[in-house]
């Protein structure tokens, strides 16, 4: 039964229903923001982001985000949301530098748009991605993301009282409002990094910079080519299937070409990738976005109009961030990736088939190697398919 359908069964509420709508869509709006936006900054950073432009990418992303969010939801009237690739950010923070510098990687991050939109246009380009399996992707992803949540490890480990009132509010939380953990988390590091941090602000006021791509073979292979699979296969497919298990039909040809012609449009200021909401996608879909789910688009609608309320936020957050005391806005980070690691790990381990594969991947991955100037993400993947290969059965 399709969600207009279903709304029928509803008594006409229509101030209580766009209420929970709207509340709905700002709580998407604040975690899905809060909880990873320094995520975002941390991978700029490493792929060799100045400050400036870090900040003015975190802008751009805020800003196609929120606009594709808006003409999906106004077009299909269905609650789909757009999101960053959070594991595509921890992507580039395990990756750092590439051959040709940040030029290269805005030139990697222009190619994963293209290839993005290609996949709506092509369908044997989405069976090819379709065909590496699950378990190897999620694998990959896990590896990826492990570093970044040793984070609050080591550094609880160095600065024990300074990163105590993060750890401590991120697991009270966790056990009486999970939800509100990690961004709970990052708000006491920001405090703290006002608080304990040097005076270096940089620039306050929102600005775009622009970086004119260049190419590599070092960047395509090694960042942009797992950057458009982790998003795929992390954030886009996931996304589709969240719409899916509340009775809605993802408009998935549509969102990829207004994902991939944002992430194109975004990336000579910095945007790495945006795609389909996963992690947060239930907030605006789910019956607390109201009753009705024939109206719940509206939650949708007011996510993407407070992305671009909050992007203005850009440059402020990214002067924060760069003040604080090191390793303390990275733990909070860290803390706020746990989630996905376990979902993670649990996807790659839990296949039908022999974990081998999976195992190696996400070794390779958690590695941090670099051969021929290539990531241990590509390198993982490439583990992963040749060991799968080596132990499938014969005969399939």
């Amino acid at each position: 039964m399709a969600p207009s359908e279903r709304g029928a069964r509803y008594a006409p509420d229509v101030r209580a229903d766009r209420r929970a709508a709207v509340v709905a869509g700002l709580v998407t709006a604040a975690v899905g923001f809060t909880s990873s936006f320094a995520v975002v900054l941390a991978g700029l950073d490493a792929v060799g982001a100045t400050p400036a432009q870090a900040a003015s990418g975190l802008l751009i992303l805020c800003v196609t985000q929120g606009l594709g969010t808006l003409l999906l939801a106004l077009r299909y009237r269905v609650p789909v949301t757009l999101a960053w690739s959070t594991p595509g950010a921890a992507l580039l923070a395990t990756t750092g530098a590439v051959e040709g510098g940040w030029p290269a990687a805005v030139g990697a991050f222009l190619i994963v748009g293209i290839l993005v939109i290609a996949t709506a246009a092509i369908r044997q380009l989405a069976d090819l991605v379709r065909a590496i399996p699950t378990s190897i992707a999620q694998a990959m992803l896990a590896g990826v993301l492990v570093p970044l949540c040793l984070a609050p490890v080591t550094a609880t480990a160095d600065r024990p009282l300074l990163l105590a009132p993060v750890v401590l509010t991120w697991l009270l939380l966790a056990a009486v409002a999970p939800r509100w953990a990690s961004p709970a988390a990052l708000v006491v590091a920001l405090v703290l990094a006002v608080v304990a941090g040097d005076e270096r602000s940089g620039a306050l006021w929102p600005q775009l910079t622009w970086t004119t791509p260049t190419f590599s073979l070092g960047a395509v292979i090694g960042l942009a080519v797992p950057l458009y699979l982790v998003t795929m296969a992390a954030q886009n497919v996931p996304g589709a299937a969240v719409l899916s298990s509340f009775g809605y039909r993802p408009p998935w040809r549509s969102a990829m070409v207004v994902t991939g012609v944002g992430t194109v449009a975004g990336a000579p200021a910095g945007g790495h990738a945006i795609n389909l909401a996963a992690i947060s996608a239930a907030l605006s879909a789910s019956p607390e976005a109201g009753p009705d789910p024939s109206r719940r688009w509206i939650a949708a609608v007011t996510t993407g109009a407070s992305y671009l309320v909050i992007a203005p936020m850009a440059a402020l957050l990214t002067a924060i961030v760069v003040a604080a005391p090191s390793g303390l806005v990275a733990a909070a980070a860290g803390l706020a990736l746990l989630t996905t690691l376990a979902g993670s790990l649990r996807s790659a381990l839990s296949a039908d088939e022999r974990v081998e594969p999976a195992i190696a991947t996400f070794l390779v991955a958690a590695s941090g190697i670099s051969v021929f100037g290539v990531g241990a993400a590509f390198w993982a993947l490439v583990t992963g398919v040749v060991v799968h290969l080596a132990l499938r059965p014969r005969g399939h």
